[in-house]
């Protein structure tokens, strides 16, 4: 990937949690020169050393005030519920005027962690970045895992556009493409198209595993194309997944009643033999399916 000639977004940006999306953001940033510098940092010291073995960023800080003296950006990119302890840390020692992001995937929560330390003359943009696989860790992070993809912003209400447009900034040079959203209708809509589908997955795996003797042996053995991939959305991290759902809760369990109410009617149409009924919920799936081809987020 050739470095571009556009000016740097950020003279600094510090990139705090080296998971797949942190050490993804560094990777890129890096590459194509989206930023001046690229300072790593993490809470767990065993992170901090292998991002150093992978050389993904500038310098990796072994404080939260050496990664955050000097920034004018910041990335948290943490779990939600260490949003607030991350902010907590880093915020008091950005560089007046500093401009904070975040990559979480509830953003009502993330505004309320994270706005109380936000030092004066700095701005918050929250942001997420809809792309990731079932891996984490800093050695999962590519480059290229953005490119394509949504990243939804959720801007304060009054907050300063300026800062608004460089963080979609960061994220276009990052390969995605960039939507404005209300924090509450984000995590209505991310409760229905990721957070329930990452609850069912982990319940369908957890039922699998309930199963005794040599059903459940069989399970795995022959497990079909429709079960590993709810086993491989299950294989995603949990202290974020149970950040996530906590975090999300009223909204998830809204979206939980609903599919709850439809799976009880595809029940009783399969007990009473509806077979209009079954097609129709079978061609409504099919329809979603080719929608998300078209549009290429498939």
């Amino acid at each position: 990937m050739s470095a571009t000639s556009e000016a740097p977004v950020f003279r600094r940006l510090c990139v705090a949690g080296l998971g797949l999306i942190g050490s993804s953001i560094a990777r890129r940033v890096r590459q194509d020169g989206s930023v001046g510098e690229v300072v790593a940092f993490d809470a767990d010291p065993a992170v901090r050393r292998r991002v150093a073995e992978l050389g993904i960023a500038d310098r990796v800080a072994e404080t939260a005030r050496d990664a955050a003296e000097g920034a004018d950006g910041l990335v948290l990119c943490v779990p939600v519920g260490a949003m607030g302890r991350a902010a907590a840390d880093l915020l008091p020692h950005l560089l007046p005027g500093a401009v904070v992001t975040d990559v979480g995937s509830t953003k009502v929560s993330v505004i309320r962690e994270v706005l109380p330390h936000l030092p004066e003359g700095a701005t918050l943009v929250p942001a997420h970045p809809l792309a990731g696989t079932e891996y984490s860790g800093p050695d999962s992070g590519f480059a290229t895992l953005f490119d394509g993809r949504w990243c939804l912003l959720t801007p304060i209400e009054g907050g300063d556009r300026a800062s608004v447009e460089r963080v979609a900034s960061l994220w276009r040079r990052c390969g995605a493409m960039v939507q404005e959203m209300d924090a509450e209708h984000h995590d209505r809509v991310l409760a229905i198209t990721s957070h329930l589908p990452h609850l069912l997955a982990f319940t369908i795996c957890g039922t699998a595993d309930d199963l005794q003797g040599e059903t459940r042996s069989e399970v795995l053995r022959f497990a079909a194309s429709g079960f590993r991939d709810f086993t491989r959305i299950a294989a995603s991290d949990p202290v974020m997944w149970r950040d996530i759902f906590t975090n999300n809760r009223d909204a998830l369990l809204e979206m939980l009643a609903r599919f709850t109410e439809d799976a009880q009617a595809m029940a009783r149409a399969i007990r009473w033999g509806d077979e209009d009924f079954i097609v129709d919920r079978i061609e409504r799936g099919r329809r979603i399916r080719r929608s998300l081809i078209e549009i290429k987020q498939a």
